[in-house]
């Protein structure tokens, strides 16, 4: 054992045996009329941290847990947030300012949030996380324990000054295992354990229900065949993607395999596969502290979330550390990390992704005791994501790697999901080469438009004009991508970067479902070509609404411009769709294969405009700049600055919605594309059939 290792272990026993008295300790804060509940909750935390420490206990000790105990164990890890319970746990920050009064109900929600990490940590081994982040409870709990009430200014700087000495730990691992193969828990536990045995599952310490058994169990009772298939149309897209966008594979040692737990099946034929063309896996867990996370968003392996609502109601708990000095020593830490590792940046290939869908849409309550970044540090939040990314590309440069996302149905989808899942597998398998030439067709007579025109039907009030970029030589030059299976699984749209000058108009859905949240009633209002205004019927009050967009869909940007336009072409599955009433359930990958959509934020081509990209047929596409992307060419560094936004969410308008699609000439002459939800120009008539059929 190491000197290093010697002093966690002390400072492991010396925390243990002082949470241990902590249930028999006095709070004697007279003056304070919460000290009931304060008294509750630091017991009631110390129960859990101690709790978890058994369980690293039986997990290193025991090797054959039988799956009823390991279901007992982490059922007891997470009864206190699951949904049922939460309206009486103290991660409802709501329930915390009952009980613990305004001042501390805030903070100590977000302490107990904070100390649920350290069961990722503790099954991970990470003992110095753990120790760290428990050390940090027992000096917040040290603050009640004497004769005066503590200030909340106190308590906040404890955390304050214990994110930034510990970010040099924390958030250096996080962008060291991201590029990193060394961290091998994941890729451990798929290739080392009978994937038939669904104890596998709890060795990763997440919650583990209904969703990650079944689809576990329903994999490996698929033919061996047909698995291996699956996962070779995964590699395969992530190969084609170098092969595309004509990127050298050779210098490539790594590949970041994301997927959600239950797929291990297809992941470990994945890993063979990306071994035999020279790439080791670099996989690595959603991040678990807030140090290192944005909003809700989970990037890495993860479990269906176990409480939706609590991961909304704590999306910006950073506001309590959250500064410039902060944000600075954030961007240091990376920026060395990234420094000191510059070899193994260098070989990184990009991520692979496997996304899941068929979660019961989530549509949050607003919690009005959450925490919430201020608009200063909205804005800083706004500029550290530009600096991050500014950061990466320099060390990952983005024309130098590659990417793909393929996605499946979870059980939660409903009864049919095993007839679901495998009308899925032949939407990601169908005929690349029948689908070239129809969006060629359609690549063709958008070529000859200077803007296209999107009128909706019925209720919806999408009235949009969308210019266009011109072409100097037709003969060679294209403005659409013909957007085939390989980076973006499955096949079906053409896309382009739009002229924003002159783009304006109204953008509406009735239904969306982005980044997990839904949206009823979305209306975007455009004018050149960048957001001018926005509204959604989620809440009954404007202002709600208006939040709601901007923090989530807007990521606290005060505009966007359009990055991209794009006309789906996957008719089978939309139908498919409609069949089984899974549309809002489905992942925008598919969804935005499904109809006419608009991307908010950057352009497809962002940090990699300059790399020469060309179609099936030869041309090269130009159309990858804007007006906000070609800013990075400026020699003005505050003008630099607003070239990306790092954020890109598309948003599509189902073909049931949509009356006319008109590709419009510089003389007037106006082509129809999709008249009433069906497609009218020559050449598409193939993409109606679904609708017959």
């Amino acid at each position: 054992m190491s000197y290093l290792e010697e002093d966690i272990w002390e400072r492991i026993e010396l925390a243990i045996g002082r949470l241990n008295e902590v249930e028999s300790d006095e709070l004697k804060l007279d003056d304070c009329p919460y000290v009931e509940g304060l008294k509750d909750y630091f017991g009631k935390v110390s129960e859990f941290i101690l709790y978890v420490y058994d369980v690293y206990n039986i997990i290193n000790t025991s090797n054959e847990l039988s799956l009823e105990y390991l279901n007992r164990i982490n059922g007891e890890l997470y009864k206190d947030i699951l949904p049922a319970n939460y309206d009486k746990s103290y991660a409802n920050p709501d329930y915390a300012v009952l009980k613990l009064g305004e001042e501390y109900g805030k903070i100590l929600s977000f302490l107990y949030v904070e100390m649920r990490s350290i069961i990722a940590y503790v099954y991970e081994g990470k003992m110095l996380n753990y120790i760290s982040t428990v050390e940090l409870f027992l000096e917040i709990y040290s603050m009640f324990t004497g004769e005066d009430v503590p200030s909340s200014k106190y308590i906040k700087e404890s955390i304050y000054y214990h994110m930034y000495d510990y970010a040099d730990v924390l958030v250096a691992e996080r962008t060291l295992e991201t590029i990193c193969p060394d961290n091998t828990f994941a890729t451990d536990i798929i290739i080392n354990n009978d994937l038939s045995d669904v104890r596998y599952l709890y060795a990763y310490g997440e919650y583990i229900g209904e969703n990650e058994i079944k689809t576990s169990k329903y994999l490996n009772d698929l033919p061996e065949k047909k698995v291996m298939a699956m996962a070779k149309t995964y590699v395969d897209g992530f190969i084609k993607g170098f092969e595309t966008m004509r990127i050298d594979l050779k210098p490539k040692k790594t590949v970041n395999i994301r997927y959600s737990i239950g797929q291990e099946k297809m992941v470990k034929y994945a890993i063979e596969l990306f071994k035999e063309q020279g790439l080791e896996p670099v996989i690595f867990r959603y991040p678990v502290s807030r140090i290192n996370r944005k909003l809700t968003s989970r990037v890495g392996y993860t479990a269906t979330p176990v409480n939706k609502q609590m991961e909304y109601d704590h999306r910006m708990d950073e506001t309590l550390f959250f500064d410039k000095a902060f944000v600075e020593r954030k961007l240091e830490v990376i920026a060395d990390t990234y420094e000191k590792n510059k070899e193994l940046a260098l070989v990184y290939a990009g991520p692979a992704v496997i996304e899941v869908f068929g979660e019961i849409p989530f549509k949050p309550e607003i919690c009005e005791s959450a925490l919430k970044l201020s608009d200063k540090q909205q804005k800083l939040s706004v500029e550290y994501s530009s600096k991050v990314a500014e950061i990466t590309n320099k060390y990952i440069p983005r024309d130098k790697y590659s990417f793909t996302i393929i996605a499946y149905p979870v059980p939660e989808i409903g009864d049919n999901f095993e007839e679901i899942y495998d009308e899925i597998v032949k939407v990601n398998t169908l005929d690349n080469e029948l689908y070239r030439g129809i969006q060629q067709s359609i690549i063709d007579e958008l070529d000859k438009a200077e803007y296209v025109q999107i009128l909706g039907k019925g209720d919806n009030k999408t009235d949009i004009k969308v210019m266009l970029k011109s072409l100097s030589n037709p003969e060679k030059e294209t403005k659409f991508e013909n957007c085939l299976a390989d980076v973006n699984i499955p096949v079906g749209e053409v896309f382009t970067s739009p002229v924003l000058t002159g783009t304006e108009g109204v953008l509406n859905v009735s239904q969306v479902y982005l980044n997990e949240l839904k949206y009823n009633n979305l209306c975007i209002t455009f004018k050149d070509g960048r957001i001018d205004d926005y509204s959604c019927d989620n809440f009954d009050d404007e202002e709600e609404n208006k939040a709601f967009i901007k923090e989530n869909l807007m990521y606290n940007h005060d505009t966007l411009p359009i990055g991209e336009f794009a006309i789906g072409t996957n008719t089978t599955a939309y139908v498919m769709a409609h069949k089984y009433d899974i549309v809002y359930k489905l992942p925008i990958l598919i969804v935005e294969k499904m109809g006419p959509h608009f991307a908010v934020g950057d352009t497809c081509y962002s940090y990699s405009e300059d790399s020469k990209l060309y179609n099936p047929d030869g041309k090269e596409i130009i159309a990858k700049d804007n007006e906000c992307s070609l800013l990075r060419k400026s020699e003005d560094a505050e003008e630099r600055s607003k070239a990306y936004f790092n954020c890109h969410t598309d948003i599509t308008i189902p073909y049931e919605e949509i009356g006319r699609i008109y590709s419009v000439h510089s003389d007037g002459e106006k082509v129809a594309i999709i008249k009433d939800g069906r497609f009218v120009l020559e050449g598409t008539e193939e993409l109606n059939k679904a609708f017959e059929e």
